[in-house]
């Protein structure tokens, strides 16, 4: 083994590992899970890349979209009827009534000066880096995230260490799932208690995706759902077609799609029952008389003599007392006790037979003139049926009892999301289900091409199916997080879905420039996910724009990296300002010159960044809480010890914190 190249390039790797290093390989490999999916990596590398520098945010106000007036094609506002208005800004944060933010461009804005909120971010870089600054600032604060990611179909459809993965690397499939894996973990960690992620795949890198969400997701894999993506048949040869494609959903404990409420179309009341409306539903599980032995019984109706046999095939739900010798220990009430609360439906009019020889009845059964079961018609009596001779002499009857099942009894009026999504022409009808609708094909470059002009994005989601999964994931108030935006299409129904239902929901697009030596001025991000962004929020071809409580604003961020050594010369004070804005308020906007800038205010406590401590900047802060109304101050700056005794001194109560531990908290830790 030692004399292999690969052996040896493994042994001169390891000459190198420092004391740590080695403990985290070993670690790792004594860990390692033996059962499951395997592929080429290394714990090592992933905590150097995680930890290679500091990712900063840094505003471009000029890429921004902040004249957002929703504008109907006569320039009036289509609801309210009065003349569109652009750079208008939000006070208050939806989500945290408790928060009142920088004030909209003509009011005081950060640090005293006019400057628009944003509240939605889109973020350009690669996504790995933009995942590592949300985990600093957005931990465990993203409800929803839907991707889209590269499909590794071979086709140069993804970038790995700055260079295309063709489909003759040999090892194409171990790193695009280390590519995913990195940015699944960190994405991981930013779903709140009820997140929930929903991950879009084709069929022939589903089993692989699945089984490393299952590594990265442990316990939280909810199912996965199927949409068709062509109209065509789309033949692959042995008479096979792959139209359709997969959406798998991971989600935390605490997650539920919303469904839909059910109708009391089936729950009627014709026999006054004071308990209220009720359905008939059946009496039986799906166990055979052999796995169930103690559930296969006649049962008896006292009211009118009768008895019904069990079907060998699916015996009765509920035990009978006679078989139970501590009717406490059940799980369940027992067959005699739902009968006592009148709970069975017992049929009223149906044919009763009394069978007074053995020979009657297995005549009867010879020529089939006894019970069957309703649909498959079954006999519920054969001459293998056990104890056959207890049926003799008994009035038999020849219906079917039911559980009579109350609206008010139910364990939730909500109907369940169906796996499968079905298109909008086809008719799929379910009471019991929520069926989502997908459109039919091209929707996705349809609506790209009637947006921005031309087809300048290859394979987009369509609009509709993102709305219709987002309108079953989202609550209205939620972030929605895709860090493979691409060009915008869950932007874009996120403000679709807030029209619709009032929601203030905010999106996170997180989109790469796809620059190139062939195309070093490329920018996907700029030229088409932010421009498609701002072109849907101002209107286009005749439709509305979005106002800002619809969301109809954003913020263009880019992403500085610097060396960690030197994040103390490096940082300057925009880079500051948008980090704790983010991390704090989670909403971006210009800073202000001068030493103190507004972030905003949580409570009665006003958030201030101090750039400079010096008696100027002391005396400013001094003042602040009579000048502005505040009981309390929290400031980060360079000198938080000093800051907070010169305040102290001067009978002013603020917590003092560290600028540069808060800009780097978070930003640095574990890959695994």
């Amino acid at each position: 083994m030692t004399d292999s190249p690969r052996a040896a390039n493994l042994l001169a790797q390891l000459e190198h590992l420092n004391e740590q290093q080695l403990r985290r390989l070993l670690v790792e490999h004594l860990t390692k899970q033996k059962l499951g999916l395997y592929w080429e990596a290394s714990a090592i590398e992933r905590d150097a890349a995680l930890n290679a520098d500091l990712v900063l945010p840094r505003l471009v106000e000029e890429w921004s979209c902040t004249n957002v007036g929703r504008v109907s094609p006569s320039g009036r506002n289509p609801t309210s009827g009065a003349p569109a208005h652009g750079n208008v800004g939000l006070r208050d944060d939806p989500a945290n009534p408790t928060y009142t933010l920088p004030s909209p461009a003509g009011g005081r804005g950060a640090g005293g000066e006019g400057g628009f909120t944003h509240r939605n971010l889109i973020i350009e870089g690669d996504n790995y880096d933009s995942l590592r600054l949300l985990r600093a600032t957005h931990a465990g604060k993203i409800r929803v995230i839907y991707i889209d990611p590269p499909y590794n179909t071979g086709n140069k459809d993804w970038v790995y260490n700055d260079h295309y993965v063709g489909a003759n690397d040999r090892w194409r499939h171990s790193q695009w799932l280390e590519f995913l894996y990195r940015r699944l973990a960190l994405a991981r960690d930013l779903l709140t208690p009820e997140g929930v992620i929903l991950v879009s795949i084709n069929d022939e890198n589903r089993a692989r995706l699945e089984l490393l969400m299952d590594e990265v997701f442990p316990g939280m894999r909810v199912g996965s759902q199927v949409w068709r993506t062509r109209d065509t048949t789309s033949a692959k040869g042995r008479n096979f077609s792959d139209v359709h494609e997969h959406i798998l959903v991971y989600a935390r404990e605490a997650f539920a799609f919303n469904g839909r409420e059910k109708t009391q179309k089936k729950y009627k009341n014709p026999d006054n029952d004071p308990r209220g409306p009720w359905n008939g539903d059946p009496l039986t599980l799906a166990f055979d008389r052999i796995q169930r032995k103690n559930l296969f019984y006649p049962v008896h109706n006292p009211k009118t003599g009768r008895w019904y046999p069990c079907d060998e095939n699916r015996v009765w739900a509920y035990a009978t007392e006679s078989r139970v010798e501590n009717a406490a220990t059940l799980q369940a009430e027992t067959m005699e006790e739902w009968i006592r609360r009148e709970k069975i439906l017992f049929p009223t009019e149906e044919r009763v037979v009394v069978w007074n020889t053995l020979d009657e009845l297995t005549a009867a059964i010879d020529c089939g003139d006894i019970p069957v079961t309703p649909k498959r018609k079954r006999p519920l009596l054969t001459r293998d049926t056990p104890d056959l001779e207890f049926w003799v002499g008994k009035p038999v009857g020849f219906g079917r009892p039911l559980f009579k099942k109350h609206w008010v009894d139910l364990q939730s009026h909500i109907n369940p999301v169906s796996s499968w999504i079905s298109r909008i022409n086809e008719i799929y009808d379910d009471e019991d289900f929520v069926v989502m609708r997908s459109p039919q094909a091209g929707e996705g470059t349809e609506v790209i091409q009637e947006v921005l002009g031309s087809k300048v994005f290859q394979y987009p989601k369509p609009p509709t199916l993102i709305r219709e999964l987002l309108r079953q994931a989202t609550q209205p108030n939620d972030i929605v997080l895709d860090f493979f935006a691409g060009s915008g299409t869950t932007g874009q129904a996120v403000l679709e879905l807030n029209a619709e239902d009032g929601g203030q929901r905010r999106f996170i697009l997180c989109s790469s420039t796809e620059a190139n030596t062939k195309e070093p001025d490329k920018n996907l991000c700029r030229d088409v996910c932010a421009e498609r962004m701002r072109r849907v929020i101002k209107g286009y071809s005749g439709r509305a724009g979005y106002t800002p409580e619809q969301g109809g604003e954003f913020a263009y961020l880019q992403l500085d990296k610097v060396e960690a050594a030197d994040a103390h010369f490096e940082i300057d004070a925009a880079h500051a300002f948008q980090l704790l804005a983010l991390k704090r308020l989670g909403v971006v906007c210009a800073a202000s010159e001068g030493a103190v800038q507004r972030l905003g205010r949580v409570e009665d406590c006003e958030l201030l960044v101090c750039n400079e401590v010096n008696d100027a900047s002391i005396e400013i802060l001094a003042a602040w809480p009579q000048r502005h109304g505040v009981a309390r101050l929290a400031i980060y700056s360079t000198r938080p010890k000093t800051l907070s005794e010169q305040l102290a001194a001067r009978g002013v109560e603020a917590n003092c914190y560290s600028l540069m531990d808060a800009l780097l908290s978070g930003q640095r830790g574990s890959a695994i």
